[in-house]
């Protein structure tokens, strides 16, 4: 979340962020409503601390004095509770608008409006050519039953799948290369859990604003939800602690991820580039607040090596103000390309998350002083599984309809060098 102090001190900044993320938040009616609320505030405990002094008093007065003294008191205990009763009220009232704020703009930022507007920062290298009619991934496995479409239908509806033979193995291989590649730069391999309760949703700042998005597990009883993404439990895992930060805290892992879709009816239909349920290496730091820029150019230089090893083409992308989630002040996408397609398709992120996220959960650390700070958390999807898989798949395709290994990845192929 946003301190509160940034809000009230800069009204007109916190709106020009608000309008170039393209939200709808009213800074003004929201500062009125924060108005109200301290004045409620000091009211409220004006009348407490009159409250507890003369129910303190009451007892040391005479019998004679204590009925009027008692009488007087009546009214202000009314009002008190009707003071309280409004305090419970405007909370709620502010709380539900107070955790709508979306994160403070870097100053690097790329400022537009949708994902159209991205701005490319660089290009990797030439686009393959090839001798024959490139052929869409999902023709490709289709023909060796690398998928099953029927049974995907027939089991859990839309945008799910099933996965065999050879695209198990690739996918395994995936997982195993890129998290070779963590653990060599120092991240602690981790397995999260995938059902969170609704306070990790909401310490992470994917809640109120994505709630529509998220699969809610026997609402009202359990009342768990399938994570969006594996960086809410990692993220909340030092919830309430004060971290060591002599160095980052740098954790990776591969995980399910689960999405409702909404608002995608119709989009990318066949194939595996959007589902409900799919697989993604992801990492997370924690570090001082002096820090994160650094490991923000240090974990996408993570990601850029690991798609330079795959030999795979792709664009960096700086993400505009427009297309960022709300807890990100800055985010890097490497976009793949994808020959069938013609054109390149979004692969990984890696945010830089400030503080808004710790103030939640709470995190903190001790600066060089002694002085309790909030500690700095980045998020990113080092490969997402399916969308990987289909690059792979389009611009190492043969024209006898088979698929080349990867040089980086054989080794965790058992030696295949095409399938």
């Amino acid at each position: 979340m946003l301190d509160i102090k940034i809000i009230r001190d800069n009204p007109d900044m916190i709106q020009d962020v608000i309008e170039k993320r393209n939200l709808k938040l009213d800074v003004k009616s929201f500062l009125k409503l924060d108005k109200e609320k301290r004045e409620l505030i000091v009211k409220t405990d004006e009348l407490r601390t009159l409250k507890n002094k003369v129910s303190k008093e009451i007892p040391t007065l005479s019998n004679e004095e204590k009925p009027d003294k008692i009488s007087e008191m009546k009214d202000v205990w009314g009002e008190l509770k009707i003071l309280e009763e409004a305090q419970k009220l405007i909370n709620e009232k502010w709380n539900n608008e107070y955790y709508k704020f979306p994160n403070i703009l870097d100053e690097t930022a790329a400022i537009w409006n949708t994902d159209e507007d991205n701005t490319i920062e660089y290009y990797s290298w030439e686009k393959p050519s090839f001798n024959f009619q490139v052929k869409p991934h999902y023709e490709i496995w289709e023909k060796k039953w690398w998928i099953d479409i029927e049974k995907w239908s027939e089991v859990s509806g839309s945008r799910f799948w099933y996965l065999k033979w050879d695209l198990v193995l690739l996918q395994l291989a995936l997982q195993n290369y890129a998290l070779s590649k963590l653990t060599a730069q120092g991240f602690t391999p981790m397995l999260p859990p995938v059902l969170v309760k609704e306070e990790a949703m909401f310490w992470t700042g994917f809640f109120p604003a994505d709630e529509d998005g998220v699969y809610n597990v026997n609402p009202g009883e359990d009342n768990l939800f399938l994570v969006w993404t594996s960086e809410v439990p990692v993220t909340s895992y030092h919830t309430g602690e004060t971290l060591d930060l002599s160095s980052p805290k740098m954790y990776a892992w591969m995980s399910p991820c689960f999405r409702r879709e909404a608002g995608s009816a119709g989009k990318d239909t066949r194939g595996i580039l959007r589902g409900h349920q799919f697989d993604k290496v992801e990492m997370v730091v924690f570090c001082k607040q002096d820090e994160s820029k650094k490991m923000h150019d240090f974990m996408v230089s993570i990601e850029e090596d690991i798609w330079k090893g795959l030999w795979i083409p792709y664009q960096k992308m700086n993400v505009c103000s427009g297309d960022l989630g709300n807890p990100a002040m800055k985010k890097y996408d490497l976009e793949a390309w994808m020959p069938a397609q013609e054109k390149y398709r979004e692969v990984t992120s890696c945010s830089n998350v400030w503080e808004f996220q710790t103030r939640r959960l709470g995190i903190k650390y001790k600066d060089e002083n002694g002085k309790s700070q909030y500690a700095h958390t980045l998020n990113g999807t080092v490969i997402a599984m399916s969308r990987c898989m289909i690059a792979i798949i389009e611009n190492f395709q043969t024209a006898e309809g088979n698929v080349k290994i990867p040089d980086v990845l054989v080794p965790f192929m058992g030696g295949k060098t095409e399938i």
